[in-house]
């Protein structure tokens, strides 16, 4: 057995503290006591231990350090008072920076445009925007001011082209005048695509080109005669032409539908229908025509204004009128289309077997 010191003696743990021990942790638990009072009877009940525990903030490139002036013009910023303060802080790339985190002054900090955090409601204005209503707007001055009213202009009408008849050639002397009216279906044609231009015209088939060429309105009465059936194929055209005054029938009733008709007839029903007014000398304007004397009594006045009103067309010869002659079907077409003329639905055409005053 060795025998020990007796001041070196064996610690045991259930030795007692020390004097020394014992003050220095009565001294630390006075001190943390002392904080905790201190803090607690401040008046400033927003003390935030984040912010004492939180570690120092990086500077900012976008702070500027006190001595150097800034560039930029200053603004204040003031924090958002949408936004917790309790929160932690910002995450680097934000563009949102906590006033009291910075190192500068808020004066010489550069302005940024800060965008609205997703977690941060908007700031509301105080000043009320009134939206404009331009409906309204646009309403009221127009009563206010009306507009005049604007009518749509007339769609014009397309003329289809002319029929191109196997027996008129482009040379024929009334070629023009049967173009003028086969595109417009005043005349047609045979089925074999022919026009037959010399082919004699009688009183139903005038009648029927006078249906078709004018739209002069007249009465609708139906008038009987004894050789026209109501089943006739030119039926309506005749009783038509005879409301419009075009035409007339014979004294015992009777139409005669078949019978040609004559140059003199042709004009002396234009003339009739249209309610030309006849000259006053009618003679001295016949004279023109070194056939006059062959021109029937009944027709002088009728005539002479025909000659006039440029509704006469003779072939091959302008002075020879030949008013008793058949008026074939290409004279018929030409005198149509100057009665067309004078009433200002067509254009006129020049051509020497017009009939034209010397002035």
């Amino acid at each position: 057995m060795t025998n020990r010191p007796t001041g070196d003696r064996e610690s045991s743990g259930e030795s007692a503290l020390g004097f020394d021990e014992f003050i220095a942790i009565l001294v630390a638990f006075t001190t943390i006591g002392g904080i905790i009072f201190w803090s607690f009877s401040r008046k400033d009940s927003g003390w935030n231990f984040n912010k004492v525990l939180s570690p120092l903030p990086i500077p900012s490139a976008n702070v500027q350090p006190n001595n150097l002036p800034s560039p930029f013009p200053t603004a204040k910023s003031e924090p958002n008072p949408g936004s917790n303060i309790n929160t932690l802080p910002s995450p680097p790339d934000a563009d949102v920076v906590e006033p009291d985190t910075m190192q500068a002054p808020i004066d010489q900090v550069i302005p940024r445009q800060v965008l609205p955090s997703p977690n941060v409601a908007p700031i509301e204005s105080n000043k009320t925007q009134t939206p404009v209503s331009f409906s309204k707007g646009l309403e009221s001055s127009i009563k206010s001011s009306p507009l005049p009213l604007v009518s749509p202009a007339k769609q014009k009408s397309t003329i289809p082209p002319p029929i191109a008849f196997n027996d008129v050639s482009s040379d024929f002397w009334a070629g023009r005048f049967i173009d003028a009216l086969s595109s417009r279906g005043i005349i047609k044609g045979f089925p074999d695509y022919t026009f037959r231009p010399n082919q004699p015209v009688n009183r139903a088939e005038f009648a029927a080109i006078l249906e078709q060429a004018f739209e002069k309105e007249g009465n609708n009465s139906i008038i009987s005669f004894q050789d026209v059936s109501t089943k006739f194929w030119a039926t309506p055209a005749i009783n038509r032409a005879i409301n419009t005054g075009f035409l007339k029938g014979y004294p015992n009733k009777t139409f005669k539908p078949e019978q040609k008709i004559s140059r003199v007839q042709v004009l002396v029903a234009l003339v009739s229908g249209l309610n030309l007014k006849e000259p006053a000398t009618p003679s001295q304007i016949l004279s023109v025509y070194k056939d006059a004397q062959d021109i029937p009594k009944y027709a002088t006045g009728k005539i002479a204004a025909a000659t006039t009103n440029g509704l006469v067309v003779n072939y091959p010869n302008s002075k020879i009128f030949a008013p008793n002659k058949e008026a074939t079907r290409a004279e018929v077409a030409a005198m149509i289309h100057q009665a067309l003329v004078r009433t200002g639905r067509l254009e006129r055409i020049s051509s020497q077997s017009i009939v034209q005053l010397s002035q």
